[in-house]
């Protein structure tokens, strides 16, 4: 069972938890804790042992924790995702192996795509397709169908795995933090499309990509993990795609790992990460 503490900070909030959980009769198995000094913001993460009545010992941290404590207790570790593409595979390909041999952390409830391309990959997977082109049509009108998809779905999380349409901020604004995307650059360097040919005509000598929630500024939002690696001189701007590849799936899976085992934290536009 895992405990989520999210509250300002005061003297006395790591003894006065451990005695809650003592007198709920159970056992502290691990517990990570972080207090963010210059916003005097306190954050745990508790691996107990099973209580056998999680409402009284909700109930009793909310005594002894500040008034606006955020408490979750065992949220579910069965989670649901919806994924978004558009035409790049190697970000989906590495979610549908992980799915097919359950070690994801998660369930993919079906993907999402404004182009048709990757349908086959899906299919061979037996994971249900959607395709909704945003031709034609407003971009209002384009993601009311997005809604009804989800809403069919009920997932915990949407997964922008190489997405490459922008979301209003008022479909943001219904799924806060619930959002993840992958962006090919080490943020805040090159925001928005196009990095790689930004990077090479930098002349940079790292490229690297980022997983963050999506917020209604454009690649602006927490950052949940961040990879580089090196380049050179002798990098095209093709190469630095290749190689970039290869790390933004290495990226958006350690962020999804992080996620799905509740170990994210986010505060104002930044995260805690208990790794």
């Amino acid at each position: 069972m895992v405990i989520l503490i999210q509250c300002k900070d005061s003297i006395g909030l790591v003894a006065a938890i451990a005695q809650v959980i003592y007198e709920s009769n159970s056992n502290i198995i691990a517990m990570r804790e972080y207090v963010d000094i210059a916003a005097s913001r306190f954050f745990a993460r508790i691996e107990i042992q099973e209580a056998t009545n999680t409402e009284a010992l909700k109930a009793r941290l909310k005594q002894v924790l500040p008034s606006d404590a955020d408490i979750h207790i065992n949220p579910s570790p069965d989670k649901k995702i919806v994924v978004f593409v558009t035409k790049e595979y190697h970000c989906l390909s590495d979610i549908l192996v992980r799915n097919y041999f359950k070690t994801l952390g998660a369930s993919v409830e079906c993907v999402v795509s404004n182009h048709a391309v990757l349908e086959d990959i899906c299919k061979r997977f037996d994971v249900p397709f959607h395709c909704i082109s945003h031709e034609e049509k407003s971009k209002v009108d384009f993601e009311n169908e997005l809604h009804e998809i989800i809403n069919n779905y009920q997932p915990d999380y949407l997964v922008l795995a190489k997405f490459m349409r922008i979301l209003s901020a008022d479909f943001v604004e219904r799924y806060p933090f619930k959002i993840i995307n992958i962006h090919h650059s080490f943020l805040p360097a090159f925001i928005g499309a196009n990095p790689y040919k930004k990077a090479f005509d930098r002349g940079v000598k790292l490229i690297g990509a980022t997983a963050h929630f999506v917020t209604n500024d454009l690649d602006e939002g927490p950052i949940i993990t961040q990879q580089t690696i090196p380049v050179n001189h002798s990098f095209t701007a093709n190469d630095m795609v290749r190689s970039g590849k290869e790390i933004e799936k290495a990226v958006l899976a350690k962020a999804l790992q992080y996620v799905f085992e509740d170990r994210v934290f986010t505060y104002e536009n930044k995260t805690v990460v208990f790794e």
